[in-house]
């Protein structure tokens, strides 16, 4: 209690001071959409270390510049806090993200075949030409997938693995005899390997709707070097910071595995070259064994940040999720009928949250359908009459299809949600399963802001959504898929500006952080973008299109580009030289 006075104190006169020093950025001549209520819009702001001091008009911050003031005049162009995904698996894209071709953003099919083939015939004997997500059949003009012989046409003698969303992936045919799927290669429980009339494996696998098939496979292809991994990490983030991300929550992910797959992010953020605030949970990965992993973790690592404290390298575990157990898992595969979860659920989730609950390790729970909700609530509401929650963060992820009566359990229990884009990738697949009448709410958006509850948004990038938040604010304000299907009510359709707040302060909200980010705002933290286009004034449809010229992180600049290139460190050439990222970089948008 004296240690937490005494910080409230120093923060105090900490602010007080704010008025009286210099700075060592100014950033003048700006549209600053800053998103503090009490002072909506600004010109210029002034960072001194890690915090904004000083926000207000040209005049009045270019009174605080020093000889040693670095002053960067941003031309008129548009500012925003940081942007903040509640919801990316960074840890595990970023080891893989040189060796990915990006379909994220291409318009037509046959410049996606074009890149393909382009990249098979630069990957050399041993590797693999992989594209893992974050594309759709209807983004192209074609309007439909590949073909198994398109794809086979294309990449010929070099093994390709394709992922569309987590509902199958195509496997060529050089790529099935590398793994040595033929026709006696049995179907894992929960997927189909796809085979001819002769009963030859054709290089489709399904999820039916368990994605296992499809992770199994992905992870059997060989992995980069770890000098290889550390740079494409350090490129990964820098193309989130290039789009105006300055904080992730990671939410672990399938074969994500704790300790042995975060050495590469353990040694940047040692190192000082991790550009995104990275809060990370951890995802137990072997069925029926959830409970032990979670001892074993919690000998392995103090959560010794406060809800809400800044904690100084802003690279520690946050928590549990997002699968608790994998008897929880409802797969969100909507070419697919909705999976029924196991009876044993109940017990296993109720094991693992009271610990969880009894150590005060935040948690999160994926979560697509409300009928899965309801059993996962039933659940948490136990564990709270024995060990209450008392405000320990929690929340759901995804949340597509849950219902109002839910989200009064959830508002009673404290909890949040975290949202993303999915369905601007899987509209089309919802419609065609459930209709145009249930993806007019899904997800519930406006109902949840309406009972209070904590919102933040996110992408669920890489491999199935796209990791481009400008595509998921694009589908927050508009309503529409990728493909421009616009199955959305108008109501639960969102202005820009609370959009906005859903990816900055919404999302820290569901960790208590907003209390110091996701505003330029006195004494918050110094996270900041500005805009290739102006925000607020762009065509709706142009909004996925925007990305940041300049990022400021923790005070720092971490990505610039054009007029704004010299303030930023310089880029290296993606590891090894063959990487798709030094041919045609990350989100293409061609």
């Amino acid at each position: 209690m004296k240690k937490k006075f005494l910080s409230i104190a120093f923060a105090l006169l900490s602010l007080a001071s704010f008025s009286q020093q210099g700075a060592g950025l100014i950033l003048h001549n700006a549209q600053i959409i800053t998103l503090d209520n009490a002072r909506p819009t600004a010109q210029a702001v002034a960072v001194e270390g890690d915090k904004i001091v000083a926000v207000g008009t040209n005049d009045e911050i270019l009174k605080r510049r020093t000889p040693t003031t670095r002053v960067v005049d941003a031309g008129g162009r548009t500012v925003i806090p940081g942007l903040y995904d509640s919801h990316l698996h960074v840890i595990r894209a970023g080891r893989f993200y040189n060796a990915e071709l990006r379909w994220d953003g291409v318009k037509t099919l046959k410049r996606a075949l074009q890149l393909l083939k382009e990249q098979a015939a630069r990957t050399p004997k041993g590797q693999w030409v992989r594209v893992v997500g974050g594309w759709n059949e209807f983004q192209f003009a074609e309007k439909r997938l590949p073909s198994l012989q398109e794809l086979n046409e294309a990449t010929g003698d070099t093994p390709a693995f394709i992922l569309y969303l987590y509902a199958h992936a195509y496997v060529n045919k050089a790529g099935l005899k590398a793994l040595h799927i033929s026709e006696t290669t049995p179907n894992p429980n929960g997927g189909l390997i796809q085979k001819d009339a002769a009963g030859q494996p054709t290089g489709l696998l399904v999820a039916e709707p368990n994605a296992y098939l499809l992770y199994s496979t992905l992870a059997k292809l060989p992995e980069l070097s770890p000098a290889e991994k550390g740079n494409s990490t350090r490129l990964f983030l820098t193309e989130l910071n290039r789009l105006g991300v300055t904080s992730v929550m990671d939410a672990g992910g399938g074969f994500q595995n704790f300790p042995d797959d975060y050495g590469i992010t353990d040694s940047l953020s040692k190192l000082g070259q991790l550009t995104v605030r990275l809060p990370y949970y951890l995802f137990a990965q072997k069925p029926g064994t959830e409970l032990q992993d979670y001892q074993k973790w919690m000998g392995m690592v103090d959560i010794d940040h406060q809800p809400g404290e800044h904690a100084e390298t802003e690279y520690f575990v946050e928590g549990g999720g997002e699968n608790l157990v994998a008897s929880g898992g409802d797969f969100e595969n909507f070419n697919k009928p909705r999976p029924e979860l196991a009876p044993v659920m109940e017990q296993q989730l109720k094991e693992v949250l009271t610990l969880l609950v009894r150590r005060r390790w935040p948690f999160r729970l994926h979560a697509t359908y409300n009928e899965s909700i309801s059993r996962f609530l039933n659940v948490i509401e136990e564990v709270n009459r024995a060990v209450p929650l008392d405000g320990l963060p929690w929340l759901f992820d995804h949340a597509e299809t849950v219902s109002e009566e839910n989200l009064r359990r959830i508002k009673a229990l404290d909890g949040g949600i975290a949202i993303q884009h999915r369905m601007a990738f899987q509209g089309e697949n919802f419609v065609a399963r459930y209709g145009k009448a249930a993806a007019a709410h899904t997800p519930p958006i406006r109902q949840m802001l309406d009972q209070g509850i904590r919102v933040g948004a996110g992408t669920d990038g890489t491999r199935v959504a796209s990791y481009n938040p400008w595509v998921a604010l694009y589908w927050l304000v508009t309503g529409k898929t990728v493909g421009g299907g616009d199955y959305t009510a108008p109501e639960n359709k969102l202005d820009r500006i609370t959009a906005l707040k859903l990816f900055t302060q919404g999302s820290a909200s569901l960790v208590r952080q907003d209390h110091d980010r996701g505003a330029i705002r006195e004494g918050f933290l110094a996270d900041l973008a500005v805009l290739s286009d102006p925000y607020l004034q762009v065509p709706a449809d142009r909004i996925k299109d925007l990305h940041s010229l300049l990022t400021v992180v923790d005070g720092k600049v971490v990505y610039g580009e054009g007029a704004f290139g010299s303030l930023a460190p310089a880029v290296p050439k993606a590891l090894p030289a063959w990487s798709p990222v030094n041919f045609y970089g990350g989100y293409q948008n061609q």
